[in-house]
């Protein structure tokens, strides 16, 4: 589904630039001092660009959550701006601004991996891998450290995907009327069109592959219209470009398996893959990193991957503690 331009999708997370600033402004206004030329640019920067005020909103509707402050006495002090700042007025403003910045530094750590793992309404940690089925028969598979909202409603089923990657098989709708299924990202929508497919969110670009059937990518600022991609086709997008449409193996979906299957692929390429399949951290010397390596390997047991590895590459495996490697030259 196309998003008209100009306009943010609710659903996208908001970046935390942005939700700072929001909140030093909210500050700002709450203050003794606040001028009208203080309200008049608060409200330019409003009006730059939606996400500012979805930001604005945001925080104001968890300024109506704030429990800490008595609801009638901060409406009185919030309407009677002209009145002298007494005592009990300068620290009722102070109480709410804080509040504001909390709440807002709040906003800001929910956008971290650690609380997207903890709120999101199903999660993976590192190295973990998890298979789960939707009220509508939809199976999805999460990758490791993914974190994912689910928001199935009267006019649509829709999947946030905050972080990580899954993989999609698509129920069939039970009711009479067929709500549309999306998986939606940072950088834009993907709507299933009774497929098969896996969605890997990044911080820059997203990356669609298509597995069986078909689906349609919307980038949220993108001018053309959405791409269609069919079984065996992929693509990178972001919020503004859709890049080529390349082919799809047949075995990119090897992961769900336990398996990663490489064909001509960098080793620095192969340890990152394997480095998101086990605790803590696996390093790649720079001196072999752009040596290139073909096989399968197991990502149930990422050791005894590493231990194939050097029995058939100019490399050593040390390990300084069990999450703690580094693959150099032998």
């Amino acid at each position: 589904m196309t998003t008209p331009a100009g306009q943010a999708r609710s659903d996208a997370p908001l970046a935390a630039p942005i939700l700072q600033r929001a909140s030093l402004w909210m500050a700002r206004l709450w203050a003794d001092d606040a001028s009208e030329r203080d309200r008049a640019a608060c409200a330019a920067w409003r009006a730059e660009h939606p996400d500012h005020e979805r930001a604005w909103q945001c925080l104001q509707g968890i300024d109506g959550k704030l429990g800490s402050v008595p609801g009638e006495l901060a409406r009185q002090v919030l309407t009677r701006p002209q009145e002298p700042a007494s005592p009990r007025r300068r620290t009722l403003m102070r109480m709410l601004g804080f509040g504001v910045v909390a709440a807002g530094a709040m906003r800001l750590a929910s956008e971290t991996p650690l609380w997207q793992q903890t709120l999101a309404d199903a999660s993976t940690g590192r190295g973990e891998v998890r298979e789960m089925q939707l009220a509508d028969g939809t199976r999805v598979v999460l990758g490791p450290e993914t974190a994912l909202d689910l928001r199935f409603g009267a006019d649509e089923r829709r999947l946030l995907l905050l972080r990580g990657e899954i993989m999609v098989t698509t129920g069939h709708e039970r009711g009479s009327a067929y709500r549309p299924f999306r998986v939606a990202v940072a950088q834009g929508c993907v709507e299933a069109l009774g497929t098969r497919f896996s969605v890997r969110a990044g911080d820059d670009e997203a990356r669609v592959a298509v597995h069986e059937g078909m689906v349609q990518v919307s980038p949220d600022r993108c001018e053309g219209d959405p791409v269609l991609l069919g079984a065996g086709q992929g693509m990178r997008f972001t919020a503004r470009t859709t890049g080529p449409v390349l082919p799809v193996a047949a075995t990119d979906d090897a992961w769900t398996r336990g398996i990663l299957l490489a064909e001509n692929m960098s080793l620095q390429v192969l340890l990152a893959e394997l480095g998101r399949y086990r605790q803590g951290l696996l390093r790649c010397d720079p001196a072999i990193a752009g040596l290139h390596v073909s096989g399968v390997f197991s990502l149930r047991d990422t050791d005894r991957a590493l231990a194939n590895l050097a029995a058939a590459m100019p490399i050593e495996v040390i390990y300084r503690t069990p999450y703690w490697v580094t693959v150099r030259a032998r």
